[in-house]
């Protein structure tokens, strides 16, 4: 079997990219030639190399080995070209990480320093999206690993593992002249007082939904967030309580110039590393890890 590399080229940049327009968008191609090309190296390799969901074209467990191996070829290919034309070598590990949109920013930013001081020479991509999105990217291996705050469920259809980070308590926030209003009567100031809450999606509203029912308490809830950083804007300006890990409240003050004035430890948030590897091998993500449960979430 003689491999055809304009075909593989073609492969590669549609896998890289997820979509065959986006890849015709680059390669300058038409839609209709480059599936053309596919089906070409298809039936040279003698098995499917995508298959379809929905809209999207998915790898097969062909089409991952084949694109692991068009990964390495064509960024040694690049490298090569970078040194004839004397330019520095780019050789450096790359590290492709997704992170949920539910995960609060200033956490997701401590959980993934410890990369920025790796002696390797890493590239960081990071990625936001929904859950659902960035665990179907781990699958086909467009991701390294995905940040989240609930574990991947059983019955979802990627096969991939879950290593909890670490959990922290909560703590509530607000401008610093409505804090001293509700310091020393948490949590009962919580009742009709303006809530900037998560959306339904984080594991976090969820539990303070139950939370609040438990203690029988009843915020007006002004906004919800999928973007949480967005809300701890609004809860700079003064229009409502939002609440945070205390893993990172230091930061949060620092950052909005807000107060936190009161603590839960009943109210728990969770943080998970998803991986397609069963045991941790990538040395970026063996980093997060060690550093998250040595240093952030102790």
């Amino acid at each position: 079997m003689q491999l055809n590399l304009k075909h593989l080229r073609y492969f590669w940049v549609v896998a890289s990219q997820g979509s065959i327009s986006k890849a015709s968008e680059i390669l300058h191609l038409t839609p209709q030639t480059i599936s053309g090309q596919l089906r070409l190296l298809e039936e040279s390799v003698g098995f499917k190399l995508f298959d379809k969901s929905g809209r999207n074209l998915v790898l097969s467990d062909t089409g991952q080995t084949v694109f692991s191996y068009a990964n390495e070829m064509f960024g040694l290919a690049e490298e090569l070209q970078d040194v004839l034309q004397g330019r520095p070598s780019r050789e450096h590990l790359v590290f492709n990480v997704g992170v949920a949109m539910v995960v609060p920013k200033l956490l997701a930013y401590r959980v993934l320093e410890p990369v920025m001081r790796m002696q390797e020479n890493v590239k960081m991509i990071c990625h936001e999206a929904p859950l659902v999105d960035l665990l179907a990217d781990l699958s086909v291996h467009k991701l390294d690993l995905v940040l989240a705050d609930t574990p991947i469920s059983p019955t979802f259809s990627v096969k991939a593992y879950n290593h909890v980070l670490g959990e922290s308590g909560i703590s509530f926030f607000a401008r610093s002249e409505e804090a001293k209003h509700y310091r020393g009567n948490f949590p009962a100031c919580l009742e009709g007082a303006p809530m900037l809450m998560p959306t339904g999606t984080s594991a976090l509203r969820r539990s303070l939904d139950q939370w609040l029912d438990r203690e029988g308490l009843r915020p007006r809830i002004v906004a919800e967030f999928e973007d949480r950083a967005l809300m701890k804007a609004f809860g700079e300006a003064g229009c409502g309580i939002f609440t945070s890990p205390t893993a990172v409240e230091e930061d949060v003050v620092a950052k909005y110039g807000v107060e936190a004035f009161a603590r839960s430890d009943e109210l728990r948030e969770r943080f998970y590393a998803i991986s397609a590897e069963r045991r941790i091998k990538h040395p970026a993500v063996a980093a997060i890890a060690e550093a998250a449960r040595q240093d952030l979430f102790v």
